[in-house]
């Protein structure tokens, strides 16, 4: 692959090909995404705003309801906010921004509350408080779950409950293609809108028109569907960092994917969104095996199995390439110990597993890492806000430099829950002014066959996972270049192809950013160099112009 003063040419569409617009509509605020962060950022602007959610599917079909762990905060009197602020910067491997996990921690417990107070239904321990659970990386029980198992769920409900009920409007079965921008007195570039493709009930293309808002709110979570192994449902494919991308904005470290440890493995055959197996089975005394039976964590790292995520996918992955008694492909996690308790404790990953033909209070439990969460996106703070005015980015799809090289377990519920509020309670205070849309048309449009979609996430899984080989990744580069080729302005557009699209253009950004960072850092693992170079204690910056994705090492950390 060609690449250039930090230029990789690859051509990647500008803007997604669709019919002409043929309506309009005006709103104050328009959220993309209908998870946690999406509407937290929408409740709170709700009582003095007009919100419009736009989702491509269901309000609750993104990542949030699948939730299995729940909100990390110091709520015991023995916890302190130094050792949550601790335990994520250690996780994070360097590239956290301490002023913004601080800020995030200290508000973290004041979310939980307004939770609450919303109506969710946190489990109580022994004593009628919360019940508190530990999962890796923390050195204190302060995660808060509901339903066992079921925190994200619960999350998701109450949420959905209160945006509905404080007049949120909400336009399901609608995909935000792009963004549209104005120009304010001043010069500056300012979003205006968004446009949208309302879709049939079979993703085809029913009309396209514009939203118009005074401020744009991208909560459209992370890009797991990039991967053919991910614990991510299936409309998780990136289409806020690519419709950011499109609109020129800058985009960090998105090579930094987390990869989960303990996902059920269901055989080579299966293409479904796999179950994951919560940490907080690990943090309640599950071990992992391989299939020889010797223990996989003892020796690898001090916590051991309840080791920070990157440590375990990491050392699940090497002990895999052995083939232990010809096994490859998975190694087994043994929740025995907790016997009878496990059903009660565990229902939703119970089911899985009997349907899948385990009973994990007897059984070992098959395990794989998986895609499960993307540590970057764009570029923001943890007020929300972007380089551009009136340009928002909450949750998954955000960078805001508390997760840095590698998320700490339960963080994300939390960050999406306080940025969010931040950013609509921000709103309902100020909002930017109105500007109109200009006409945009810089570069190419196009949309890419989701015939090809099956080899693109396939290419990530096998070379862009857990560990990765310089040679393979510019193998990989190479392949989707081909692919790229094939976009064209005269493909059909519809709900599977925009995705397959978006799902192209974040693996290209993702692959090249994991080619330039010549480095292992937390989930970030290479195999030509094991270890962190202090060279790299700095920010990857990606962005899309008419000559391909441009790779620039951003600011120290």
């Amino acid at each position: 692959m060609a690449r250039t003063d930090g230029a990789v040419q690859i051509e990647l569409p500008r803007r997604l090909a669709a019919p002409e617009p043929t309506w309009t509509r005006d709103v104050d605020v328009v959220v993309l995404g209908s998870g946690a962060a999406g509407l937290a950022a929408a409740l709170a602007a709700r009582p003095v705003r007009n919100v419009l959610i736009v989702t491509k599917d269901t309000l609750d079909a993104g990542s949030t309801a699948w939730a299995q762990g729940g909100l990390a905060a110091v709520l015991d009197p023995t916890d302190t906010f130094a050792e949550h602020v601790r335990d994520t910067l250690e996780a994070g491997a360097g590239l956290c921004d301490e002023a913004a996990v601080t800020s995030l921690v200290g508000d973290a417990p004041t979310a939980i509350d307004y939770l609450e107070k919303l109506g969710a239904a946190f489990d109580p321990g022994a004593d009628g408080e919360r019940a508190l659970t530990r999962e890796g990386g923390h050195s204190r029980s302060r995660i808060v779950h509901a339903g066992g198992d079921q925190s994200g769920a619960e999350i998701q409900r109450t949420l959905d409950e209160n945006a509905i009920n404080a007049g949120v409007e909400v336009f399901e079965h609608a995909f935000a293609l792009d963004l549209e921008f104005g120009v304010t007195p001043a010069g500056k570039r300012q979003v205006a809108g968004v446009r949208i493709a309302v879709l049939g009930t079979t993703g085809e293309v029913v009309s396209v028109g514009i939203v118009t808002a005074r401020a744009v709110v991208v909560a459209t979570g992370g890009y797991g569907q990039v991967f053919a192994s991910t614990s991510n449902p299936a409309a998780v494919t990136g289409d806020g960092h690519a419709l950011a991308l499109r609109a020129g904005l800058i985009l960090r470290d998105l090579e930094f994917v987390q990869f989960h440890p303990t996902v059920l493995w269901q055989g080579v055959e299966s293409t479904a969104q796999q179950t994951l197996i919560s940490e907080a089975v690990r943090g309640e005394g599950a071990v992992l095996f391989d299939a020889a039976g010797e223990r996989i964590m003892q020796g690898v790292h001090p916590l051991e199995d309840l080791a920070p995520r990157d440590v375990v996918a990491a050392a699940i992955s090497e002990r895999m390439s052995r083939a232990v008694n010809g096994v490859d492909d998975h190694v087994y996690l043994d929740a025995t110990a907790i016997g009878e308790r496990f059903e009660e404790r565990f229902p939703f990953i119970t089911r899985a597993c009997r349907a899948a033909g385990f009973d994990p209070s007897r059984d070992r439990i098959p395990v794989a890492p998986a895609a499960h969460y993307t540590c970057g996106g764009i570029d923001s703070n943890l007020d929300g806000t972007t380089s551009i005015e009136g340009l928002y980015a909450v949750g998954e799809v955000a960078y805001t430099g508390v997760h840095g090289a590698n998320r700490l377990a339960s963080n994300s519920l939390t960050e999406s829950l306080v940025v969010g509020t931040r950013v609509g309670r921000d709103l309902a205070w100020k909002l930017p002014a109105r500007v109109e849309v200009i006409d945009e048309r810089w570069g190419e449009s196009g949309t890419l066959d989701d015939s090809l979609r099956a080899h693109v996430r396939t290419l990530m899984s096998k070379n862009v996972g857990v560990l990765r080989r310089p040679e393979n990744l510019v193998a990989t580069l190479d392949a989707l270049a081909v692919v790229a080729d094939k976009v064209s302005s005269q493909t059909t557009p519809t709900r599977r192809n925009f995705e397959a699209t978006n799902i192209l253009t974040v693996a290209s950004a993702v692959t090249a950013s994991a080619l330039t960072r010549t480095e292992s850092r937390g989930c970030h693992r290479r195999t030509d160099v094991v270890t962190s170079d202090p060279v790299w204690k700095r920010h990857l910056e990606v962005s899309l112009d008419d000559d391909g994705l441009v790779i620039r090492g951003g600011v120290e950390a």
